[in-house]
């Protein structure tokens, strides 16, 4: 792929590669599959030493979520990940309405503890983040940059490929469409001054293309670059026995269907999960080659907030459910029918 002859190798690869693969030697000596599921957003840098960037508005709660059901339903997830974004486990107290300082309180002996009407919720959270880690099932992976994101994600698909069948791709991360080519990026801040630029005009000197972000008058302007369609070549050529699941996300309820199915039919994978961006927290559309399914959450079931320590029960006697309780099982049920037949495209069930 010429992308990755042209943009630069991340420096912490290397290190992550080494970590994702004892891993994933472990976890295929065991015979459990392993999930690499991706969450967050990514960032494209306007300049090499960077200041300016674009950027999406995704925390990564679909993933954080769903990497715990996982978890719960015997994988090992490799949770790759844009740096800051919500995490398995901790998201349950790092949301914008509650600092986890607010879970504790001061014992009577002036001792840091768990308020308690926390304790039940709290304690459930860090017995399941207690045996991720005396199992060695959860992997944290982070990155920032859409140009971090693929060079991982072809990594860490060429380590999982000893895993067939047992590997599934979750990938619930919001990557750039567009970008800033590395030949094309400016070395230091771009400068908004109209007056200092009329006398330093970077990359302009002998008729030579302009970078792809600067400025014209009091104008910033960014010409950038489509991100390469890899989705095709994960399925293809990075992991070919893998079980491989994509997202897509809508605003028009008249073209999520249509989408989902152009999906799955362009890039012949198992599964793309359609969502619209009013109702991604409480229902989704599953769209495979054996059929369609919305899973759709009751209203007296659905959290009013981002986490289940602050509302544990919603609508009286109704326990909250996430929608990623019902996905997971799905996606589980899929990937056995893909193991047990051996076809690496399923065909029955939805």
């Amino acid at each position: 792929m010429e992308y990755f002859d042209n943009n630069p190798r991340p420096p912490s690869l290397d290190v992550h590669s080494e970590t994702a693969r004892t891993f994933i030697e472990q976890h295929a000596s065991q015979g459990r599959r392993v999930a690499l599921v991706t969450s967050g957003g990514t960032t494209v840098p306007l300049e090499n030493q960077t200041v300016r960037f674009i950027d999406n508005f995704s925390a990564g709660t679909r993933g954080a979520t769903s990497a715990e059901y996982f978890l719960e339903s015997g994988y090992a997830v490799i949770f790759l990940h844009r740096q800051f974004s919500l995490l398995p486990y901790a998201r349950h107290y790092s949301h914008s309405t509650n600092c986890f300082l607010d879970y504790m309180t001061f014992s009577s002996s002036g001792g840091v503890v768990i308020g308690d009407e926390y304790q039940h919720q709290m304690g459930d959270v860090l017995a399941k983040y207690k045996n991720a880690k005396q199992e060695n099932t959860l992997l944290l992976l982070p990155f920032t940059t859409v140009n971090e994101y693929l060079w991982h994600l072809r990594d860490l698909a060429m380590s999982m490929q000893p895993l067939g069948p047992n590997s599934l791709f979750y990938l619930a991360a919001a990557v750039s469409d567009f970008f800033v080519p590395a030949d094309r990026m400016v070395e230091h801040k771009i400068q908004s001054s109209e007056e200092f630029n009329s006398l330093h005009k970077p990359g302009e000197a002998g008729g030579a293309e302009p970078p792809a972000a600067h400025m014209e008058g009091k104008k910033l302007v960014i010409d950038l670059d489509p991100v390469p369609k890899f989705l095709k070549l994960l399925v293809d050529r990075w992991a070919p026995r893998s079980m491989i699941i994509s997202f897509k996300l809508e605003t028009d309820p008249s073209m999520l269907a249509d989408k989902a199915r152009y999906a799955l039919k362009k890039y012949s994978h198992h599964l793309v999960i359609g969502n619209l961006l009013a109702t991604r927290k409480y229902e989704v559309l599953l769209v495979s080659a054996g059929g369609e399914k919305w899973l759709r959450l009751p209203e007296n079931r659905r959290s009013r907030s981002v986490t289940k320590l602050q509302d544990g029960v919603d609508g009286g006697d109704h326990e909250v459910i996430e929608i990623e309780a019902w996905i997971v099982p799905e996606i589980e049920k899929l990937h056995t029918q893909m193991i047990e037949k051996g076809d690496p495209r399923i065909r029955d069930g939805a």
